[in-house]
C-alpha cells in the first residue's frame, strides 16, 4: 500500500516510506501544525496537481491518488493564504503548497486555478499515536555561527532570490571557498535548497530540518527552529553561509527574527526585488534598519530599471542572471569577505 502513497518533500526528513505506519482519523481537537495526514485527491485535475516528492522530483497526480504532507499555515502575497485551524470543520483539505503544506485555503490569487482538494483519510500513527515533522528532528549541540554571511532578502515571494542565490553560491565556489547555503523562512519547497546544493553548496538546510512546514508560526517557536537550524550550520565548519530569508522581511514569516540574528555576521546583502519602486517600499518600511549593498532580481533586469533603483533609493542594482555583471559581484564578495 505504501508505494501508491506520494510523499511530499515536507516528509523528507521522516521515515514514513521505509517504516510502517497507519492511517488513522483523529478528532480535530488533536490535531496540530506539522501533523502528517493523508489525503486523497478529489475534484477537477488542472496544472497544479503536482507533488514535490521526497527527493525534490516533482510528479504528476491524478485523482485517488494518496498525498502524506503536514499540517501547515502560508501566507503568500502573490499567490494564496490558508491554515490547517480552517479545515476543523470539515473534512476536507487543500495543498497550500506541492510541497505537501495541506490546509484549508482562505484566500487564491484569481490568476491560479483551484488548489488540489484532498479528502482527509486520517493521521498517520504508529502505536495509537499520531506522527508530525517534530517527531522526526535531530538534535544539534548547541553551537554558535561564527562564519561571514551573505544574505540574501526580498521585497515579496518570486523576486529572484533563489536564482541569485545560486549565482552567489556558484561565485564564492569560484572563490575556493566552502560554502554552505540555507533558507531560512519561507513554506516548504524543497527544490528552492536543492538549486544552492547543484549550484555548489556543500551542506543545505532549511526549516523542515527543524519540524516546521513553513515559518508562519509564532515567535518563540521560530526561534527555538531558528537557534537549531543555526546550530546544524555552525558544526559544518564552512568558510560562508549563503543564507535566504524567504518571502519578505516585512511578511508574516519570521524574515526580520533572521535579520536580527544575523546582523552581526553579515558581510554583504542582496535585496531581490520585483520592481524598483518596491525597493524604496522595502527601504522606507525598515528606514535605516535595513541596508542593502545590491539590489537584484526583476528590479535589475534593464539598464532602465537599474538607473531606476539608483535614482529612488541610492542602491547599486546588477541583474544577476547577466553573465556580463558575474566580474563585478565577484569583485563586490571579495571585497566584502575582506571585512
Amino acid at each position: 500500500m505504501r508505494s501508491h502513497y506520494f510523499f511530499t518533500s515536507v516528509t523528507r526528513c521522516s521515515d514514513l516510506w521505509s517504516q510502517p505506519f497507519k492511517t488513522q482519523k483523529l478528532d480535530r481537537s488533536q490535531w496540530g501544525t506539522g501533523d502528517f495526514v493523508v489525503g486523497r485527491a478529489t475534484g477537477e485535475r488542472n496544472r497544479l496537481w503536482e507533488c514535490e516528492t521526497k527527493t525534490g522530483r516533482m510528479a504528476d497526480m491524478v485523482r485517488g491518488d494518496l498525498m502524506v504532507g503536514a499540517l501547515g499555515r502560508r501566507a503568500a502575497t502573490l499567490e494564496g493564504v490558508g491554515d490547517w485551524r480552517e479545515a476543523l470543520e470539515s473534512r476536507e483539505l487543500e495543498a497550500l503548497t506541492s510541497a505537501g503544506l495541506l490546509g484549508r485555503a482562505t484566500s487564491i490569487s484569481p490568476m491560479l486555478p483551484d488548489l488540489m482538494r484532498l479528502e482527509y483519510l486520517g493521521h498517520a500513527t504508529r502505536n495509537g499515536q499520531k506522527l508530525g515533522m517534530m517527531d522526526f528532528v535531530l538534535p544539534a549541540r548547541p553551537a554558535k555561527l561564527d562564519i561571514p554571511v551573505i544574505l540574501i532578502i526580498g521585497t515579496s515571494m518570486s523576486a529572484g532570490k533563489t536564482s541569485s542565490g545560486q549565482v552567489i553560491v556558484r561565485a564564492l565556489n569560484y572563490l575556493g571557498l566552502n560554502v554552505v547555503a540555507t533558507k531560512l523562512t519561507g513554506a516548504a519547497r524543497y527544490r528552492d535548497i536543492l538549486k544552492f546544493r547543484d549550484a555548489g553548496a556543500r551542506e543545505v538546510f532549511d526549516f523542515v530540518d527543524a519540524g516546521l512546514p513553513s515559518t508562519v508560526c509564532t515567535e518563540p517557536v521560530f526561534r527555538s527552529a531558528l537557534e537549531l537550524m543555526l546550530s546544524k550550520i555552525a558544526a559544518c565548519d564552512a568558510d560562508v553561509l549563503v543564507a535566504e530569508a524567504g518571502a519578505s522581511p516585512l511578511e508574516p514569516y519570521n524574515g526580520g527574527i533572521v535579520i536580527e540574528y544575523l546582523r552581526d555576521l553579515t558581510r554583504f546583502t542582496v535585496l531581490c526585488a520585483s520592481d524598483p519602486y518596491a525597493v524604496l517600499g522595502v527601504q522606507m518600511a525598515y528606514g535605516n534598519g535595513m541596508k542593502a549593498d545590491l539590489v537584484s532580481g526583476p528590479a535589475a533586469n534593464t539598464t532602465a530599471a537599474v538607473s531606476l533603483v539608483k535614482e529612488l533609493s541610492g542602491h547599486r542594482a546588477l541583474s544577476l542572471l547577466d553573465r556580463n555583471t558575474y566580474p563585478e559581484l565577484v569583485s563586490l564578495l571579495t571585497t566584502a569577505l575582506k571585512q
